[in-house]
């Protein structure tokens, strides 16, 4: 039983299902939660009904990344499991064998922005700040290969080294979101472009995912 990640289908869109991220008040990650996002991305690539699915954290926040009061508290074997828990789980989104879509609203930091880039795409409002802001709290950032994938070695290396905030507009054009909507209609969006991809057959878009690997 998860506490923190659900799975939601809608008879009304058929064929795409809802990664739900919920850890009031800013969805940020534990390594429960982290194992429960491995948990959930396993159940989506076994679903047979299941042809698409969208990444979201609700209307408010997408994922405000690491839990920085819990990860202050962890010994050093501690933080190393953390960490690789943390890794787990973004491969865990970026291997689902099926299209993935991050519905970003608000804030999309740190580890919350690597789990973003792990979907194969991503809509956001313009309103939204997004950045490899682990620095700002103290700590090495963690993955940072899908960030220079994404948008360039030196890109990248900027964003983690001032660990600066990102806006919608300058996200767009860095690369770091796909689509830009009004804050009301993210998750509309990402359900539209999920709903264009249904009626492919589902073996031959797992297999055209496969193509790209890991997405790393």
């Amino acid at each position: 039983m998860r506490e923190f990640v659900s799975i939601h289908t809608l008879d009304e869109h058929p064929g795409i299902a809802t990664l739900l991220l919920s850890r009031p008040p800013t969805n940020a990650l534990t390594r429960q939660m982290c194992r429960e996002i491995i948990s959930a991305a396993a159940e989506l690539g076994e679903r047979d009904d299941i042809a698409a699915a969208i990444l979201f954290g609700g209307h408010e926040i997408f994922c405000a990344g690491d839990d920085v009061t819990v990860r202050q508290t962890l010994k050093a074997d501690e933080a190393e499991v953390a960490a690789e828990v943390g890794r787990a789980a973004v491969a865990a989104i970026a291997a689902i064998p099926k299209p993935t879509v991050a519905a970003i609203t608000g804030y999309a930091l740190g580890s919350g922005l690597t789990l973003a880039l792990a979907a194969d795409w991503r809509v956001a409002g313009d309103n939204i700040k997004v950045g490899a802001t682990e620095i700002l709290s103290g700590f090495p950032p963690g993955e940072t290969v899908r960030l220079a994938r994404t948008i360039g070695e030196s890109k990248a290396k900027d964003l983690v080294f001032t660990g600066r905030f990102v806006d919608a507009k300058e996200a767009l054009a860095l690369g770091l979101i796909n689509e830009m909507v009004a804050p009301d209609a993210v998750y509309d969006a990402a359900m539209a472009w999920a709903k264009r991809l249904v009626d492919h057959p589902r073996q031959v878009l797992a297999a055209a995912k496969a193509r790209f690997g890991d997405g790393r």
